[in-house]
């Protein structure tokens, strides 16, 4: 299956892409690869996911932010390429979550995230390299941010 029949059998629905919040490009395209910007944690109705993990939200609700936010990078993919489809492989993900000092399940949070790239594009081309970690402090006092590099297709 493709990545946007997978993405209609998972029944998901892509929430408009997030607007700008300062001075950078979404997306920027380097030969064949697409590096996404960070995202910050919003719910699917825009409205901010903020707090230190740890303290305002659990690992797990951590790990549904990392997982909303990863709905928002690919309404930014589709937004940019018209079609999921157009995404060859996941390369890079790096994953910030604004944390207590003691936290340490910042691989349990990204899993989030990882996991609905596996679940658009399979083992094999959706989970790429990755890097968890713990952040004092992220724009709007966010619970997540995470940016992605991704290999178009030819």
């Amino acid at each position: 299956m493709t990545a946007e029949q997978n993405l209609a059998k998972l029944g998901i629905t892509l929430p408009p892409p997030p607007a700008k919040g300062g001075v950078y490009t979404p997306v920027v395209v380097t030969g064949n690869l697409a590096y996404i910007s960070g995202h910050i944690s919003l719910e699917l109705d825009g409205s901010l996911i903020a707090g230190k993990v740890g303290r305002d939200l659990t690992a797990d609700e951590a790990k549904e932010a990392a997982r909303k936010t990863g709905y928002l990078l690919l309404s930014t993919l589709r937004s940019q390429f018209g079609s999921l489809d157009k995404i060859n492989k996941v390369v890079k993900i790096l994953g910030m979550i604004n944390a207590i000092p003691e936290f340490e399940q910042h691989a349990y949070v990204m899993n989030g995230c990882s996991e609905l790239f596996a679940e658009i594009w399979g083992d094999e081309r959706g989970v790429g390299a990755r890097s968890a970690v713990g952040m004092g402090s992220l724009p709007r006092m966010a619970a997540i941010e995470i940016e992605v590099i991704f290999e178009l297709a030819d």
